[in-house]
């Protein structure tokens, strides 16, 4: 027999299978899915089966044979083993980069496996117990001969013996002391042998004929008996208890923010909703719902229903929310209804807690995964449902290979499992709208709040006419003033102050003008080495103005200012009240996000201010009050989807407020009150601004009505990048159709990264029959030749930010 083997090493002659000859030894054991050692040219490397076969093309004296099983149990499912040559074609990455991504980090170290024996006197074979010599861990390579191995399989399938894996990070499993207490009967025997004297050891024995017959962690049974480790080791010399070392998993931290009830009824709307997703599920079917949901409607609810009925049946679900932040709160609901069946996955995990919990969901102890992206691997073989929370949400993109997105991994594993995805937000890209408005993916609406509460009033506030009446705070008078009523009342406020993006742009503060590229319907971009202005799409560029062009005020200047600044200004303003920040500084610590919401939630702050992580997800009864200090950083970025963003982060943080009993309101400062971004988010309208986006959308050719394929190139020297984006462009021109349009080269919008030149080249597209083919040539040249000169290129097929 002969196992096609994925090595993992990424080059691109490596990038396909390989045979080997599987060993007498390990005939029967070896499946797809398993990861394996084998020789690889002058050294042993790690090795994915990918299949399994009866002949080989090659000379058998050619092939090699397997020098060792890591797996004891196939770890990649065929579904997997399929989703990963799926991923690498359509990502363009090697194969081994598609599986890896699947793993947690873990299983890419260095691992010893051992055998460990849970029920001695379940094991009758001799030979076995010849090997395991009276001890109850013995390392796997001593099961050396088929007939071991076979007896090992079966004491594994029956629970007699464990495969454990010693990982060599700081992942090994968790492994707690267990104290297993004699009967009774020889306890009292015991303590009749005791002398006097020793009565300490007296105290513990009495105490254990109490407990006769349990199982109790050391440090438990120490604190509650009142003895020292020694007096507990003499007694177990003397055999009053035996001792064990049990595995135990690392359960990740899951705080328990201040709840609000659970429905009782849902609302026909929310009913309907769940009435169509279950019906795609019993009938098998894999239709994509979008569960457009204004802010409060109750789409977790409608979630947590459809799964429950998932549950029931005997089938998993997979949960996806975009950043940690709002991972606290939904795990805690999740938890909170299917207690022990949930885990969680996402980056802010230590190795060894996102270790532990790929083993429970491979094991089969949980049905619910609730995670980041890369939950989206989570190995399910019964898979029921998949869920995208805010399914518009930039972070469900990887931006390293193999760059997928979560949901085009989610519509493949469901149309695989033949089950139902839905992908929730109340401000859907416009790209799953347009699907939705084409019949692709099947729309529904939750057009009113769970509880009928109204939506909250949002002010627009003009910061233009606060400048003139000479207010150069960051705060306006009314969303000062409306501060300051919350703290009178006890009631807490949301403070939103977006830091994305990664340049400034320049804007006149009094008449609300940005300078805009003359060709694209962006706005330049400020450069402050060369006091330049420039366009990233066309490559236009042009001097820093000193006077506006529009109103010729000199109070021209490139705009930002940050969070910290803004904690001192709250300080100066009002002394009392109690502020939490939460920002990339102050959520480094692990677990620090759900502590901070924690705070928040049981009242023990009046302000919460923050960046992106606190536009959605909150759901606190306390909060009366949201206030945007700046609408303008998304609005006027070289992006063509900066008008997208900003509605989207302004209706989600707008609907943080008035979400219970008490009445809401947002006060949203910008120095572009007019633009219809700004204008619709405070309708909190979503079809108008669709409408209106999309038809500049189709007027300046970007997606959803072209496609868009980015190629990036860096090089330490500028004269190399050029010239190498240049000769990219020619063959691209050459592969592709006349109807793709190549734009660039051009530099990239941060033009020099770590002392490297960046280029890039646009490819805009309907229908490409030829892109990946081309594609595919291009990385060929790339990978065998270019690459030698230094060079680094990357393709990204879909890309969600271009810089």
């Amino acid at each position: 027999m002969f196992a096609e083997v994925i090595v993992d090493v990424a080059a691109y002659p490596i990038d396909r299978p390989f045979d080997y000859k599987i060993p007498e030894l390990f005939e029967g054991f070896v499946e797809p899915g398993m990861r394996v050692k084998v020789p690889f040219g002058p050294r042993k490397v790690v090795g994915y089966v990918v299949d399994v076969k009866g002949e080989s093309e090659l000379a058998e004296n050619k092939i090699k044979p397997l020098e060792e099983l890591i797996d004891f149990d196939a770890i990649l499912s065929p579904e997997l083993l399929e989703l990963s040559k799926w991923l690498a074609e359509d990502t363009l990455a090697y194969r081994i980069e598609a599986l890896q991504v699947m793993l947690p980090a873990a299983m890419r170290a260095k691992y010893e496996k051992f055998i460990q024996v849970e029920q001695l006197d379940a094991i009758t074979e001799p030979d076995f117990l010849t090997m395991l010599k009276g001890r109850d861990r013995v390392p796997l390579k001593y099961a050396d001969s088929p007939i071991l191995l076979k007896q090992l399989k079966a004491y594994v399938k029956s629970g007699a013996v464990q495969v454990d894996t010693l990982v060599k990070q700081q992942t090994a499993m968790k492994k707690v002391r267990m104290i297993h207490i004699v009967k009774a009967p020889i306890l009292e025997e015991l303590l009749n042998s005791l002398s006097k004297q020793a009565v300490k050891q007296r105290e513990l024995v009495t105490w254990m004929i109490g407990h006769a017959g349990e199982s109790i962690e050391a440090g438990k049974l120490l604190k509650d008996a009142g003895v020292s480790a020694t007096v507990l080791k003499t007694l177990i010399d003397k055999g009053a208890a035996h001792e064990k070392k049990v595995e135990v998993y690392r359960e990740p931290e899951v705080v328990q923010l201040r709840e609000t009830a659970v429905p009782t009824r849902l609302t026909s709307y929310q009913q309907y909703a769940v009435d169509e997703v279950l019906h795609a599920f019993h009938k098998k079917q894999d239709t994509t719902f979008l569960l457009h949901g204004i802010t409060g409607s109750g789409k977790t609810e409608v979630y947590l229903r459809t799964i429950e009925e998932v549950l029931s049946k005997g089938q998993e679900a997979i949960v996806l929310v975009p950043e940690i932040s709002l991972t606290p709160q939904m795990t805690s609901r999740f938890k909170e209804r299917f207690g022990d069946q949930v885990a969680v996955m996402h980056s802010a995990l230590s190795a060894g807690e996102k270790y532990d919990e790929w083993r429970r969901i491979h094991r089969k102890e949980v049905k619910v995964v609730v995670g980041a992206r890369s939950a989206i691997f989570a190995p399910f073989e019964k898979l029921g449902i998949i869920i995208l929370d805010e399914e518009h949400e930039s972070t469900y993109k990887q931006e390293d290979l193999p760059r997928y997105h979560a949901r085009d991994v989610a519509i493949w594993r469901a149309n695989y499992n033949g089950c139902p995805v839905v992908l929730g937000s109340a401000t859907p890209a416009l790209e799953s709208y347009a699907r939705a408005s084409k019949g692709v993916y099947q729309l529904l609406e939750l057009p009113k709040r769970a509880k009928e509460q109204a939506l909250p009033t949002v002010n627009i506030v003009d910061m233009r006419a606060e400048l003139q009446e000479g207010n150069r705070s960051m705060f306006s008078v009314s969303l000062a003033e409306a501060i300051r009523e919350r703290l009178d009342r006890h009631e807490q406020t949301v403070l939103f102050l977006n830091k994305r993006g990664f340049s400034s742009f320049v804007l006149c503060r009094d008449c609300g003008t940005t300078i805009q590229c003359p060709n694209c319907d962006i706005s330049l971009t400020y450069h402050r080495a060369t006091e330049n202005l420039k366009c990233h799409y066309c490559g236009h560029e042009e001097r820093v103005p000193t006077i506006c062009p529009e109103c010729e005020s000199e109070h021209i200047r490139f705009f930002g200012t940050g969070t910290q600044k803004a904690e001192e200004e709250i300080a100066k303003l009002f002394p009392e009240a109690r502020v939490l920040r939460m920002d990339v500084d102050t959520t480094r610590q692990k677990g620090s996000h759900a502590r901070l919401l924690q705070k928040f939630s049981e009242g023990q702050a009046d302000i919460l201010l923050g960046t992106q992580m606190i536009a959605k997800g909150l759901d606190f009864p306390n909060i009366t009050l949201v206030g945007v200090l700046a609408a303008d950083t998304t609005l006027h970025l070289a992006d063509f989807r900066a008008a997208e963003k900003t509605f989207q982060l302004l209706t989600q943080v707008s609907g943080r407020a008035g979400r219970h009993d008490l009445a809401g309101e947002v006060f949203v400062q910008t120095y572009t009150p007019e633009h219809y971004a700004i204008e619709l988010a405070k309708a909190q309208v979503y079809e108008p601004f669709y409408h209106m986006e999309m038809s500049s959308r189709k007027q300046f050719g970007y997606p959803p009505f072209f496609y868009i394929v980015n190629i990036q190139f860096s090089h330490e020297e500028l004269m190399k990048v050029v010239d190498y984006a240049e000769k990219a462009a020619r063959f691209l021109a050459e592969g592709l159709s006349p109807e793709s349009v190549i734009i660039g080269p051009t530099a990239s919008a941060i033009s020099r990264v770590n002392n490297r030149y960046r280029y890039q080249c646009l490819i805009k597209y309907k229908k490409e029959p030829k892109l990946t083919e081309t594609l595919q040539a291009l990385i060929r040249f790339y990978r065998t030749d270019w690459i030698k000169d230094g060079l680094q290129l990357s393709v990204d097929k879909s890309p969600v930010v271009i810089y």
